[in-house]
């Protein structure tokens, strides 16, 4: 609705790009592949691609007594880097305000953001643009979410804590418990991900003593084989009782 801001939402899709240099995330390939699975999205070059970014804190300060507060942020990646950043697009969606963290419940608190980012995706909403005087039918996406370790954990419901915390490696990591404490330690667990030409493999001195890592990386699942894991899993009750 702004003729400032309206001309500057497809700025995503005519930049023109650096090859090998990346200043915006419709640079990056994980950007490119979900135009490559989703022709109908990318072909409306105003559709909204959106970041979620939560974090808690004390409104307090640190010295009162605890209290969580937590913000959930949308920011429109349609617009040039100098733009998606600044406050004015910087959208605050939610605020969550408990004594305690909501923890894994939090996705009670984001129940209404998510039928409404559902909603924008399957049905389209009927959008004015002032820059090109007519109405369109928008699409919304949640591109990307941004947020601490333990914060991922709270949004994916993927416990970050233990030997399993690590998504990527799953039950294939190769963490280890520290000596007579119940923690898991990451140390040195990641040379794998390297290039097997890479000289850090062969370092016998700076890393593990005496150890050269020759393992490789283990493979990513595809999104078939994750439906096939999490099938098998019991019905998911979501609220305040899934982390009962």
């Amino acid at each position: 609705m702004s003729p400032r801001t309206a001309e500057h939402m497809i700025w995503h899709q005519s930049h023109v790009a650096v090859d090998g240099v990346m200043v915006h995330s419709s640079d990056g390939e994980a950007w490119k592949h979900f135009n490559s699975v989703h022709p109908h999205f990318s072909a409306e070059a105003r559709n909204m691609h959106l970041g979620l970014c939560t974090y808690g804190f004390n409104p307090f300060g640190s010295f009162a007594a605890p209290y969580s507060c937590w913000l959930v942020i949308l920011t429109v990646y349609n617009l040039p880097p100098g733009m998606c950043m600044r406050p004015k697009f910087v959208f605050l969606s939610t605020v969550i305000l408990d004594p305690s963290s909501p923890g894994w419940n939090i996705d009670v608190c984001l129940w209404l953001l998510i039928d409404k980012l559902t909603h924008l995706w399957s049905s389209r909403a009927l959008t004015y643009d002032i820059s090109r005087k007519h109405n369109f039918l928008m699409w919304a996406a949640l591109m990307s979410t941004i947020n601490d370790f333990p914060t991922y954990g709270m949004i994916s419901s993927w416990s970050t804590h233990g030997k399993l915390a690590c998504s990527y490696c799953m039950e294939n990591n190769k963490a280890s418990m520290l000596t007579n404490r119940d923690k898991a330690s990451f140390f040195n667990c990641h040379h794998r991900f390297l290039p097997t030409n890479h000289r850090y493999r062969k370092n016998r001195k700076d890393f593990f003593v005496g150890r050269v890592e020759n393992d490789v990386a283990p493979s990513r699942l595809f999104s078939e084989e994750l439906h096939d894991v999490v099938s098998e899993y019991d019905d998911i009750v979501f609220g305040f009782q899934s982390c009962k």
